[in-house]
């Protein structure tokens, strides 16, 4: 079935998005991207469920088993309400995070994105290895309990880890010591306001925002008097947990961010 045929049979049904949301268990705001045109290519296991919903042709309002099996999300869950529990329970395929019970779909990073990202996360981790450093670098996907309950689980760009006790099966089971996110369009809102704030509630010492966009990078070095520091990545910029002593070149990304699409 294509979006324009999903499109029609809505305005047939009378569906509105919450409603579509509920039934077919996929984000609220990964169904308005897909039939606003946001979202050009969503994934398979998401159209399936939304395509189970649709084309019950009796029109009631149980969600199909197929449905509920393909995108994984139990059909009694409303937004704010998912556990790490359900998280898990997602097909492979899916990339997304749970932020206080609510399941954010995440489109796969562009090749620049992660360009970007490994950039750092190599720096990072060639210091550490240079100086026999006892913490440890990380890159996503990797999964971060970040507040020990089970209503959030996030997956930074790259983070470092310096207390290995909190490694459990797997994932981080508390907030890691440093966290680079690089924006993307569709995480700029969150990377700006939502994560900043779980991020320094949560124990996060350090946060840096790589804005590709912008071509800036925002430092958030949460110990210090200094809230917020921007940077136009003209000049290497240093890691505030390590003193200052591990300092990333960005001149190099800052050409690279040219190449991002708006």
């Amino acid at each position: 079935m294509t979006i324009e045929e999903m499109k029609r049979r809505k305005l047939e049904r009378g569906y509105s998005y919450a409603q579509l949301s509920e039934l077919s268990g996929v984000p609220l705001g990964t169904v308005q991207k897909i039939f606003s045109g946001d979202t050009e290519h969503p994934r398979y296991a998401t159209l399936q469920a939304l395509e189970q919903v649709l084309k019950d042709r009796d029109g009631g309002m149980a969600l199909s088993d197929s449905a509920a099996f393909s995108y994984g999300s139990p059909r009694e869950r409303k937004q704010g309400e998912y556990t790490v529990a359900d998280y898990l329970a997602m097909p492979e395929e899916f990339r997304g995070e749970l932020i206080d019970g609510v399941i954010c779909d995440m489109a796969a990073p562009t090749f620049d994105h992660q360009k970007i990202a490994g950039e750092i996360y190599r720096q990072i981790a060639n210091y550490i290895m240079d100086n026999d450093g006892e913490c440890e670098a990380g890159m996503s996907p990797i999964d971060v309990q970040l507040d020990r309950d089970d209503k959030t689980i996030v997956q930074p760009d790259v983070l470092i880890l310096c207390d290995r006790e909190k490694l459990l099966k797997g994932r981080v089971f508390g907030a890691p010591d440093f966290v680079l996110e690089v924006v993307s369009l569709s995480t700029k809102r969150k990377d700006y306001f939502k994560k900043l704030m779980k991020y320094e509630n949560a124990g996060v010492r350090e946060y840096w925002i790589l804005d590709p966009y912008k071509k800036q990078l925002v430092v958030f070095f949460f110990e210090a008097d200094i809230y917020a520091q921007i940077h136009d990545m003209t000049e290497p910029v240093p890691v505030n947990i390590y003193g200052g002593k591990l300092r990333i070149r960005t001149d190099h990304i800052l050409e690279w961010c040219g190449n991002m699409e708006r």
